[in-house]
């Protein structure tokens, strides 16, 4: 054994000693395996799957608008032809079941981190602050650990548990307190961080030679942050101050995330509406139907949490994909118009078949909601899908994009990937607060069900009506592209 191991020593030092050889000199190595041609340096090799619950979009053209100004509404809509990237979308809108995910992960990260207070016992095994090794890390909430059953749970950790919810006054009804369900999350602004404008170094702010960089020009951004006051109020404000890092782009906000379920009762006067605002959002026949009473500020949060999920779940090969977000205007409407570039997501041009069949669920008829088979909203998927595989693209609730509104629409935006967005400032006039719907919803007749209908909402304000479902932008569309009239 002894001669055994001497031999391996003696093999293996010239190999070792060779692949020294070989890194220090891989460049010419390189060059003279491959004749000295220019071969290239291949990437590293990711396929990217498809995400669950959602159907590609294959980059393409489309001319977006109507060919004609809408005769009944007297409306003129933007008309211009626009190339889009690939992207994957939500086959269905984002679900009750869904949200109510997103919901409960929120309350009980609000459990762990009182379950791990001195105030509620001080548990600290609900917290991690050092890894395996004893070297300190960012402290995070431990998701391994369970949280303790009612029956089981010590009196100090009934106490943190029992903290979310509140009991009604009149009738006892325990229940989640909506007050409490905040999401804090970070966003870093990329694309801003790219601008020429804000590189720190003066000399890569413009590239006209004839200029003299200013060395003592001082760059202004402006950027989102929100915090929690002594109150438990959250506080939202937008900095503006002298570019100092890359820190100055990376925004942070804090949004309740509890769908308002009185939009039933307030969108609807002289209504009885009372089952819809106690029963839609949490009962389970209510399930599988789409969430509505969401924001476009609770619906972005929405998306940077399962951008989250996916990040903690895919590890390490989750930095080769994008994060989920809500389309743009124009996404939607290729989309929604399916391979052909209809103007309703299905084939024909009327709304329903031969055999008397609705193809979606709007308002058919002058207060006549059921003639389609719903009297609101309906279970997500029982239409059939357009082309492009997505359900309920017209009808059922209106969706918010990322777009902010405009009367201009695509006539402002590049004719690749359009977007216009602005992140509007909690002191900017509300008038800057509006965000493109797109769709029409269960409530709306056929003419603001096509794809090409264009209309908005305050980014702020929750709807029985409006909905919402999210993309991903793809790493690389290797598909042919497609061109629609």
């Amino acid at each position: 054994m002894i001669v055994t191991k001497k031999l391996l020593m003696a093999v293996g030092m010239p190999v070792l000693m060779g692949m020294a050889m070989t890194s220090c000199m891989g460049s010419r190595s390189n060059a003279m395996a491959n004749g000295g041609e220019l071969v290239g340096v291949r990437g590293s090799s990711v396929g990217e799957t498809a995400p669950f619950g959602m159907v590609a979009v294959n980059k393409g053209s489309l001319k977006i608008g109507l060919e004609e100004n809408d005769t009944l509404w007297g409306v003129a809509f933007p008309r211009r032809d626009i190339s889009v990237d690939g992207f994957w979308m939500d086959q269905h809108e984002v679900s009750n079941a869904k949200y109510r995910q997103f919901v409960f992960w929120v309350r009980d990260s609000i459990i762990r981190e009182r379950l791990a207070d001195p105030a509620y016992g001080g548990d600290e095994t609900y917290k991690i602050e050092e890894d395996k090794y004893g070297e300190p890390v960012t402290p995070h909430l431990n998701w391994n650990k369970p949280i303790p059953s009612q029956r089981k749970a010590t009196e100090d950790e009934l106490r943190a548990i029992e903290s979310v919810y509140v009991t009604h006054p009149i009738d006892g009804t325990r229940m989640l307190d909506a007050s409490q369900m905040n999401y804090r999350y970070e966003v870093y602004d990329y694309a801003m961080a790219a601008k020429r404008k804000y590189r720190m170094n003066p000399e890569e702010r413009d590239l006209n030679t004839d200029i003299v960089p200013d060395e003592n020009e001082v760059v202004m951004i402006s950027k989102d942050t929100a915090w929690i006051d002594d109150d438990g109020k959250i506080v939202r404000q937008t900095i503006t101050r002298p570019l100092s890092g890359p820190w100055d782009f990376l925004n942070t906000y804090i949004v309740n995330v509890y769908p308002d379920t009185t939009c039933w009762v307030n969108d609807f006067e002289n209504a009885d509406n009372e089952r819809y605002m106690k029963l839609y959002f949490s009962h389970s026949a209510y399930d599988d139907y789409p969430v509505v009473g969401v924001t476009w500020e609770q619906a972005n949060a929405f998306c940077a949490w399962r951008t989250e999920m996916m990040n903690v779940g895919m590890g390490a090969y989750a930095k080769h994909l994008q994060r989920y977000r809500l389309p743009s205007e124009v996404e939607w409407e290729y989309a929604a118009r399916g391979k052909e570039g209809t103007p309703f997501p299905w084939e024909s041009k009327d709304v329903k078949s031969d055999k008397g069949c609705f193809y979606a669920n709007f308002k058919p008829d002058r207060g006549n909601y059921t003639k389609d088979g719903s009297l609101i909203t309906s279970r997500c998927g029982i239409f059939s899908a357009n082309s492009n595989g997505l359900y309920d693209m017209a009808g059922n609730v209106a969706e918010w994009t990322g777009t902010v509104y405009t009367e201009a629409g695509v006539e402002a935006m590049s004719d690749m990937n359009p977007e216009l967005k602005y992140n509007a400032a909690i002191e900017d006039p509300y008038r800057l607060k509006k965000k493109s719907v797109r769709g029409g919803s269960w409530k709306d007749p056929e003419s603001m069900i096509r794809s090409a209908w264009r209309s908005y909402e305050y980014q702020n304000q929750p709807r029985s009506f409006i909905g919402f479902r999210c993309v991903r932008s793809m790493v690389a569309d290797n598909a042919r592209p497609r061109a629609k009239k």
